[in-house]
């Protein structure tokens, strides 16, 4: 029997990050790749201006055919890069190693995160997509990003471990299987890592599956991410993140309010 206060079954998402004009090919092959499995509707994470480069017509054009056939466009940041300077070690970690320098919102002011959101809004209203998620490049966000958050008409976002319904906040745990190929030592622990989280989800309504540009280029990472995939659509129904958000909001839910 399906238990009252869940959807008819857990759910899943699959996103695509960093999507851009530089990474138009990389992240094109990723999403062939997920085709190859299912034909199922994903997320496509989009930075309008990525590493500061303009857009181009050919990137608009591909990106109007996705949401023609049904895939969800949000917005990753503005730029991808963390133009700031790290206050300590432990923030130069965070900032430069783990993120490569691409943390955009994890340190923010709230008057420069409203301003690099409304300029990402307002360049997907010009081109007539709808805006419902953001979320910030490695999921890293500051208080000031948080507060500009609640300002804006937008209906998600998500942190690695979560999933949170704006303008209140409102989290949903969600496990998030991810993969890090920017060198040899990260793809061997990303094996490992991604297994631990395999073995956690069965229990959580929505996990997240989560694929970087160059996930289909390693061979290893290819294979196992495409046998996890068939495996979690055979128990979950795959949805675009703001679709699954909404379902998780449901009348008879009752999620858990965190004050970021």
């Amino acid at each position: 029997m399906t238990h009252p206060s869940l959807p008819p079954r857990p759910m899943l998402s699959v996103t695509v990050h960093d999507v851009a004009p530089f990474t138009l090919s990389a992240c094109q092959r990723v999403i062939d790749a997920v085709q190859e499995v299912a034909d199922v509707r994903l997320t496509l994470l989009v930075v309008p201006r990525y590493h500061l480069r303009p857009s181009n017509r050919h990137f608009e054009q591909t990106l109007h055919d996705f949401h023609r056939q049904g895939h969800e466009l949000a917005l990753h940041g503005y730029s991808h890069l963390d133009d700031g300077e790290p206050s300590g070690w432990m923030d130069h970690v965070k900032r430069r190693w783990y993120t490569d320098g691409e943390g955009e919102f994890s340190a923010l002011p709230q008057d420069e995160a409203l301003r690099r959101l409304e300029a990402g809004r307002r360049w997907f209203s010009r081109r007539g997509w709808p805006l419902y998620g953001f979320v910030a490049p490695a999921w890293l966000m500051s208080r000031g990003t948080w507060q500009a958050l609640q300002q804006l008409p937008l209906d998600y976002t998500a942190t690695l471990r979560s999933v949170y319904s704006l303008p209140a906040a409102e989290r949903y745990r969600s496990a998030c299987m991810a993969f890090s190929t920017r060198s040899a030592w990260r793809r061997a622990v990303s094996l490992p890592r991604n297994a631990w989280v395999a073995a956690r989800w069965h229990a959580q309504p929505l996990v997240r599956f989560e694929l970087h540009p160059h996930d289909a280029d390693h061979t290893l990472i290819h294979r196992c991410w495409r046998e996890r995939l068939r495996a979690l659509l055979d128990e979950r129904d795959a949805l675009p993140l703001a679709e699954a958000v909404r379902a998780l909001r449901g009348p008879l839910l009752h999620p858990q309010v965190a004050a970021p």
